[in-house]
């Protein structure tokens, strides 16, 4: 490894000598290559990190340009799909860094094969239940992984070491309802927000890739970078009687059954929440108030987007029926971007 392309990092004390020895010889996974897997993967990449395999189901469209640092207008005519797009632009900023691009729709069925080779897993998604299933597999494989989140100017950050640490499951006992949270088509996001949490991320990546634990901040990260604060709340030990790093139940792992089916003679998909939730319609119209024509019923809420996209019609008890795509990746891309689980 040529040491002088990393000279200035490494006059950095922590990070000298074996240090970047450690990262050059890391395996990281990084499950979502969109705002913040996008600015990660960067930071990683151009720190040294030596392997890094990036699953993403999406595609690059002109609206992920505001805030997803590695693509520009030609991905988007090339409809290339993220992992694609991001390993290439990669391949050119660092060579030494093996960039393993896998297009996937990661879920419960396939993710103990996508990561059982990783020292590290960061999670660069936009869904509640895809971290759910991240930190089943971390926990049961005894991976760490470093969550991170965003929306608005808000956002929030935690490392958990299964084993040491609480895990998400210990910090959110319970997931909000489908609907219930803002998400980043309802509520917006801006770029500095993304860059903040991605820092704080690739930071925490980067101490557990070179075994320095006791440098890790050790709670709840949350920041506002509109307000422009941040503070950092302890977690402390693993919760007692925690079903997943206490009982060690992994409900999401090790099914391929997918919460998505195809509807006969219809291009639609039917979308289900996992776990299955109810759905606040009144306050789901709310969020949606403005973003394109939304008719509400005693019975169900249907949802056109201003502009290119699909609709889709939302129940009560949590299904939702996406309109014009017969691809379930697609499908739950959707039920994510709009519904928010």
């Amino acid at each position: 490894m040529a040491h002088d392309r990393y000279a200035r990092q490494m006059r950095f004390g922590p990070l000298g000598g074996d240090a970047q020895d450690r990262l050059a010889a890391a395996r990281v996974v990084l499950v979502g290559c969109g705002a913040l897997g996008s600015a990660v993967a960067n930071t990683l990449v151009r720190a040294g990190a030596g392997h890094l395999t990036i699953l993403d189901r999406d595609y690059v469209e002109t609206s992920n340009l505001q805030r997803q640092v590695l693509f520009d207008e030609s991905h988007v005519a090339d409809a290339l799909p993220k992992a694609i797009a991001a390993a290439r632009v990669l391949a050119g900023i660092n060579g030494q860094v093996n960039v393993v691009p896998v297009v996937v729709d990661v879920h419960g069925g396939n993710i103990e094969s996508l990561v059982a080779d990783a020292g590290l897993i960061v999670d660069g998604t936009d869904s509640i239940e895809t971290r759910s299933i991240i930190n089943e597999v971390a926990v049961k494989l005894g991976i760490p992984w470093v969550y991170g989140g965003v929306v608005g100017s808000t956002g929030m950050s935690m490392t958990v070491i299964p084993g040491e640490t609480p895990c998400l499951r210990c910090v959110f006992p319970r997931a909000p309802a489908p609907g219930s949270l803002p998400t980043c088509e309802t509520a917006g996001v801006i770029g500095p927000a993304v860059e903040a949490v991605a820092a704080v991320q690739s930071v925490e990546a980067m101490k557990v890739l070179t075994g320095q634990f006791d440098a890790m901040h050790g709670g709840l990260v949350t920041l506002d970078m509109w307000r422009v604060t941040m503070e950092t709340v302890p977690t402390g030990a693993p919760r007692p009687g925690c079903p997943v790093c206490g009982a060690r139940e992994f409900p999401s792992l090790g099914s391929a059954v997918r919460q998505s089916v195809a509807l006969c003679g219809r291009d639609s998909m039917q979308v289900s929440a996992h776990p299955p939730a109810p759905v606040d319609l009144d306050g789901l119209a709310r969020r949606l108030d403005g973003l394109g024509v939304v008719r509400l019923t005693p019975f169900l809420l249907r949802f056109t987007p201003s502009g290119p996209g699909r609709g889709l019609t939302v129940f009560p008890d949590g299904r939702a029926i996406v309109h014009d795509t017969s691809d379930a990746g697609v499908a739950r891309a959707d039920y994510a971007r709009w519904v928010g689980h």
